[in-house]
């Protein structure tokens, strides 16, 4: 198993292809499964071939429409809307192919 840590100091998509790439390679398998998942409660892990920048900014202002900062949230924090997004979004499994990484179906 390889762990990362990653800081964000804000809500924004970050590339973690080279981490992923590299923990496979690493790992000597060359068919199988790599299972990227993220603890933390207050993010996400989801695919976006990076081809476009206003995808990423489209995604972003999709979830801030859909999951707004409200006043009746009582979660002490106060980021109950980024618990509602890493909800959404979820984790992400990824196949490992010989020197490549390739989206699951």
């Amino acid at each position: 198993m390889y762990e990362y840590k990653i800081s964000t100091p804000k809500a924004d998509f970050y590339d973690i292809t080279r981490e992923v790439r590299q923990a496979i390679s690493a790992s000597g398998v060359t068919n199988g499964i790599a299972v990227v998942f993220c603890p933390h409660t207050t993010a996400g892990i989801t695919i976006n071939e990076n081809a476009d920048p206003d995808v990423v900014h489209d995604m972003l202002l999709g979830l801030e429409k859909a999951y707004p900062d409200r006043v009746e949230f009582r979660h002490g924090e106060g980021n109950s809307s980024a618990h509602l997004k890493a909800s959404a979004v979820g984790r992400l499994s990824l196949s490992a192919q010989p020197n490549e990484v390739v989206k699951s179906p």
